[in-house]
């Protein structure tokens, strides 16, 4: 097939077969970064063994990924919006790929750590320009959809991590985790140079003193919330906190008066962007805190394997796979507020329905349970894409795009630093600590995206 390279800078989308092409290629590359975000936590018991290292030091083959991903989001998609949401997509792709090579290959903790420092920044620049680049893929009457396709795509590579992490590691050893990558990163980057759509690129050049900031402000957040997380006593969390306030606020000094800021302050004046990102952060957070507290239930409390863990796990991820194409359709005819405000209320039910479980469920029992969870997450996720991409002009979809990224990883680490504080409040109670805490933060999303039907008019 031929695609006209007019097709490909196209301003209304692509046709459909180049639409298609062009959507496989994305999907493979942010299925297979938010897949290694999950994958890696159920792996590092294997990896530790296997490199002879302690657990305490294997926590950084995460923590380093999610560092570089979250410290350089923001960076790259600013570079979208200047040099294209192409260049950087199969930039992404292609780092990402070769860092996942050299993990596999890796042959101690230094040289895993430090591979998966570059496979993050790849990760990153896939994931900071994603949602900028399906809006270019396709035609504005199609955004609901292909959103939808997105958060089906992420949303499910976080959900099936530990299980497929479990599968692979039956069979074979923890590089073939990374290895797997390899394959289809190479088909993602054939297929993305021949369709990806090239886009408008903005007159601004990129700051880098800001980009240093950036990446220092967020890369101290998170390994606050990490450090949190692992417990670490407040002499070495006050002085994060405080180095973390320094570099934002020097980073908004910095940026004040910039036409298209790198933290996208300009973008949070419109009240349905703030309300669609507080509402992305408040759902990925209550999703962290269930995600990470349950298993502990599941193995500790009722004696299951983590396979078996992974499968019970499975229901939510399985249920936002059928219901996020489904919500994406609706939210091209519908208000995204009524559509994710619906969503965050029925996951909010579902976690309250998670703390009434009897004293010795079965299978169904957790089951119907997380399959409700399921419903109400794959129902937001679509039309609060499209509320936040909507939101923003297109000139700034790059700024956009990166919200939405951070959005879900910020919630995500506030929600697993949240998990290790309540345990540290009882060990016992310590997961319906969490899933209170879950119910409390959908709730407080479903707020949010009512309020959108107020304000949405005033745009």
């Amino acid at each position: 097939m031929n695609i006209p390279d007019s097709a490909l800078a196209a301003r209304d989308g692509l046709p459909p077969d180049a639409r298609r092409i062009a959507m496989l290629s994305v999907a493979i590359g942010v299925g297979m970064s938010a897949l290694d975000t999950a994958i890696a936590n159920t792996a590092l018991p294997a990896i530790a063994d296997q490199l002879h290292t302690t657990p305490a030091a294997s926590v950084w083959i995460v923590n380093v990924y999610q560092l570089a991903m979250v410290a350089t989001l923001l960076p790259f998609a600013a570079l979208g919006e200047v040099i294209g949401y192409r260049r950087v997509c199969l930039f992404g792709i292609a780092m990402f790929t070769a860092a996942s090579l050299a993990c596999a290959l890796a042959w101690s903790l230094p040289s895993l750590v430090i591979a998966r420092l570059f496979q993050g920044i790849g990760g990153a620049a896939m994931m900071g320009v994603n949602t900028a680049m399906v809006r270019a893929i396709f035609p504005a009457k199609l955004h609901g959809h292909g959103f939808g396709l997105n958060s089906l795509v992420v949303a499910v590579g976080f959900a099936v991590g530990p299980t497929a992490a479990s599968l692979i590691l039956a069979v074979a050893s923890w590089p073939w985790l990374f290895a797997i990558n390899v394959p289809l990163g190479v088909i993602a980057v054939a297929l993305g140079r021949r369709v990806l759509p090239h886009t408008h690129r903005a007159s601004h050049k990129i700051d880098a003193p800001t980009a240093i900031l950036n990446v220092f402000a967020f890369g101290l957040l998170i390994l606050t919330f990490g450090d949190a997380a692992h417990q670490e006593g407040w002499r070495k969390l006050l002085p994060e906190v405080i180095a973390t306030l320094i570099f934002f606020g020097l980073l908004l000094r910095r940026q004040a008066g910039h036409a298209a800021p790198m933290l996208p302050v300009d973008l949070f004046r419109r009240p349905l962007f703030t309300l669609s990102a507080l509402t992305a952060v408040c759902t990925f957070a209550a999703q962290g805190l269930a995600f990470v507290s349950l298993p502990f239930y599941f193995e500790t409390t009722l004696g299951r394997s983590p396979i078996e863990t992974g499968f019970l796990m499975t229901p939510w991820a399985a249920l936002v796979a059928v219901m996020a194409p489904i919500a994406g359709r609706l939210s091209d005819r519908y208000p995204a507020g009524a559509l994710g405000g619906i969503g965050t209320a029925l996951l909010s039910s579902g976690l309250v329905a998670m703390l009434m479980l009897p004293p010795n469920p079965t299978v169904l029992d957790i089951g119907w349970r997380m399959a409700w969870c399921g419903i109400g997450f794959g129902f937001f996720q679509a039309p609060n894409l499209k509320a936040i991409m909507g939101s923003a002009p297109p000139a700034r979809a790059g700024g956009a795009s990166g919200i939405v990224a951070t959005a879900r990883l910020i919630g995500q680490a506030s929600g697993a630093a949240l998990v290790a504080y309540c345990f540290t409040l009882s060990a016992t109670r310590g997961t319906s600590y969490a899933l209170i805490l879950a119910a409390v933060f959908a709730g407080v999303a479903c707020i949010a995206s009512f309020s959108r039907l107020v304000v949405s008019n005033e745009l």
